[in-house]
């Protein structure tokens, strides 16, 4: 067995960035950004008002009059010149006359026909937006990263139509076992409904990625054979039980039989030990547990990492922070420990059930707590390791 940092080493290996696309910027949410976005000009490209009032030529004061001269809209610049005692009326966004250097907000204004006389209390801010207040020609939106609703709205203010982004690593995901059925259709007195594929197709999509479901594998060579051949073109093969040492698990033996280059077999981890990853007709290939726990704690600590490798995210693994322990836990074994937990008020709590088999339990988890190997007893108020869900 191998820890879980050599494992998560070698399955960064397998993969690298993918190529680029242009991608529209309607649909370009949530993908990552893999060249800078240049603005060719500033933004807002003239002093304009920053709010609705009048244009003057200061300095003022209270009970000061100006002669109003027309008036700025936003899109339409009066092309007007202000001078002393002339005001222009103006409008929020609306590029400022030459000659002003001071908006008067409307509300400390009293107006009669073409005359602004200024009330008594005044704000002390010009109440204007310098030209490229907000960004300048040239200034850029860098790459490598995800493209947010607040990026896409940089993105879009600098005029930029469509983005070059990473593409979408192709996941092809192969539940196997002549134990499992789909949901919708009726089990067996001795088989159970498939569940693994649906929670990481949801998983792996939500760190970017898109998700093929195959068939269910049966535990013969020829299924899992005919399985493998469905996947070609995927980027990643994500297969889910079969990878243990039984004599129906047969998911290594043929992988082997079509070349497969292994990476690794067993992590001292848990749930997750029978893990195995490699290459196989030139995609790469984790082997996950079939047990739907240890899955899915393997789906965050491994494959989600390799699924940002691909979109050129870099290489680190899945995000941690430190919690105090709101109740005490006893010493961990020889593995790393992935125990599901819950977070309330601040602090975390494991529970007291971890079998690899309970999704009840999973579900209720927001926390993994990462119990490193040999780790001692650990008192409550302590602080932990901990991944979100």
């Amino acid at each position: 067995m191998i820890s879980v940092e050599e494992a998560l080493a070698r399955i960064f290996a397998l993969v690298d960035p993918l190529p680029t696309e242009q991608v529209p910027l309607r649909s370009a949410a949530g993908r990552v950004l893999a060249a800078p976005v240049t603005a060719p000009r500033a933004q807002p490209p003239f002093a304009a008002s920053a709010m609705d009032g009048y244009a003057v030529q200061g300095p003022v004061a209270p009970g000061q009059q100006f002669t109003v001269i027309g008036e700025s809209a936003a899109g339409r610049a009066s092309g007007l010149t202000v001078g002393p005692g002339q005001a222009v009326r103006i409008f929020t966004g609306a590029p400022l006359p030459q000659g002003a250097d001071r908006v008067v907000i409307q509300e400390e204004v009293e107006r009669s026909e073409s005359t602004i006389t200024l009330r008594d209390r005044l704000d002390e801010g010009t109440n204007i937006r310098p030209a490229g207040g907000d960004f300048k020609a040239g200034d850029r939106l860098e790459p490598g990263r995800v493209l947010t609703p607040n990026a896409l709205a940089l993105a879009a203010a600098m005029g930029a139509a469509t983005l070059t982004c990473t593409r979408k690593p192709v996941v092809a995901l192969m539940a196997t076992g002549d134990e499992l059925v789909m949901p919708g259709e009726t089990p067996g007195p001795d088989q159970i409904i498939a569940s693994n594929s649906f929670a990481l197709a949801a998983l792996f999509e939500a760190e970017g990625a898109e998700c093929r479901l195959l068939p269910i594998a049966r535990d013969t060579r020829e299924s899992l054979t005919a399985a493998f051949e469905l996947a070609r073109g995927a980027d990643l093969v994500i297969t889910t039980g079969g990878a243990s040492v039984g004599d129906h698990d047969l998911v290594g033996e043929v992988a082997a039989d079509l070349g497969m280059d292994r990476a690794f077999y067993k992590v001292a981890m848990r749930p997750g030990k029978p893990l195995m990853a490699g290459k196989v007709r030139g995609m790469a290939m984790v082997g996950l547990p079939g047990n739907p726990v240890s899955s899915i704690v393997c789906g965050h600590v491994f494959i989600r990492p390799m699924i940002r490798r691909m979109l050129g995210l870099g290489e680190a693994p899945a995000p941690r922070r430190s919690l105090p322990l709101a109740a005490p836990l006893p010493p961990n074994g020889p593995r790393a420990h992935y125990m599901r937990g819950a977070i309330a008020e601040g602090a975390v709590t494991a529970f007291e059930r971890q079998d690899s088999s309970l999704l009840s339990v999973l579900d209720a988890a927001n926390a993994l707590i990462i119990r490193p190997v040999n780790d001692g007893p650990r008192a409550a108020g302590e602080m932990v390791d901990v991944i979100d869900l």
